[in-house]
């Protein structure tokens, strides 16, 4: 579903939904870039490719327990709580000198992080110093993985896979203390962050992941940290990178975009971070969040120098 809209000061607004059963944000990037050279009438370079066949399981299916520490059938959680706190989204802007910084120390002499790790990293300690002040207090961390990169670079099939429109996802997580985050250096915490990513950054674990769907059917499957099963496992957040989101490739006619956010209420109790590259391409961020409104108070408490709110006179 999609719909452009133009207001009376000249600005227009495209907005585009999208099932996550059909498609991942992957998918729904390259379906952007597709409508916006079509309106054009350029040539569609990266073509989507709708082939379900490319992600058919091993023969024998086989994966190991892992698998199961991640996923869990629909069918295993508890009914819906009535007095849970609802989730709000907002929408920040980061420069690129607090992005380097947090970077700098995020990293060590040995090992330089990636700035989207350095970020998770951040995000994960910042949240540990909430509310729950009890001394056996946890939280989780998740980053969604895209399996696109890894399937295909054993595949003669590459541009297949890098063109699949689907689902091609994994969420693995971490669990910490928060005590433990709030006293750690930010480079231990993106250490905890790198190695919890680095089980799922690799084809086998989504060939395990693959052949665990086929062995699960037909019963639907759910990312194990979308619910905490249980009071100890602490509140959780799933952090995405949206730095794949083409806005400079996305000129519908009009120009080039000057801003470009996700919107992702998915229900229940687990947050949602997405980062992006700002619009102005100057290596600023654009960050969507959705969280707990005392998430936010934190963040505007403690983090504002970090964290700029975005309005409509931001840009």
């Amino acid at each position: 579903m999609y719909q452009a809209t133009e207001f009376n000061c000249g600005a227009i607004i495209i907005s585009c939904a999208i099932l996550h059963q059909v498609g991942d944000a992957y998918s729904l990037h390259m379906f952007l870039v597709a409508w916006a050279k079509y309106a054009q009438s350029e040539t569609i370079t990266n073509v989507p490719s709708i082939r379900p066949s490319i992600l058919n399981p091993r023969h024998p299916p086989c994966y190991n327990t892992s698998i199961d520490n991640l996923y869990m059938p629909m069918s295993s959680l508890p009914p819906p709580s009535f007095f849970e706190e609802p989730l709000q989204g907002r929408i920040y802007y980061i420069h690129s000198e607090s992005i380097k910084r947090l970077q700098s120390e995020a990293s060590t002499e040995e090992t330089k992080r990636s700035k989207f790790l350095s970020f998770t990293a951040f995000l994960w300690k910042l949240l540990a110093h909430g509310e729950d002040t009890a001394s056996n207090a946890t939280s989780r961390m998740g980053i969604v993985i895209n399996g696109r990169r890894f399937l295909t670079e054993s595949s003669e099939k590459t541009s297949t896979f890098e063109n699949h429109f689907g689902n091609v996802l994994s969420i693995p997580y971490g669990v910490a203390s928060n005590n433990d985050l709030k006293v750690m250096p930010l480079h231990e915490v993106a250490e905890r962050v790198h190695r919890f990513v680095s089980t799922a950054a690799k084809e086998e674990h989504f060939r395990q992941l693959i052949d665990w769907v086929e062995l699960h059917r037909p019963n639907p499957m759910v990312a194990r940290i979308y619910f905490g099963l249980e009071e100890s496992e602490g509140e959780a957040v799933v952090v995405s990178d949206g730095h794949g989101l083409p806005i400079k490739d996305m000129d519908f006619g009009w120009g080039k975009p000057e801003f470009g956010s996700y919107h992702f209420p998915w229900g229940g109790q687990t947050g949602y971070v997405a980062t992006m590259p700002s619009a102005k391409e100057n290596g600023d961020w654009v960050v969507y969040m959705y969280l707990k409104e005392k998430d936010f108070n934190l963040i505007d408490r403690i983090a504002a120098h970090e964290f700029i709110p975005v309005t409509h006179v931001s840009f």
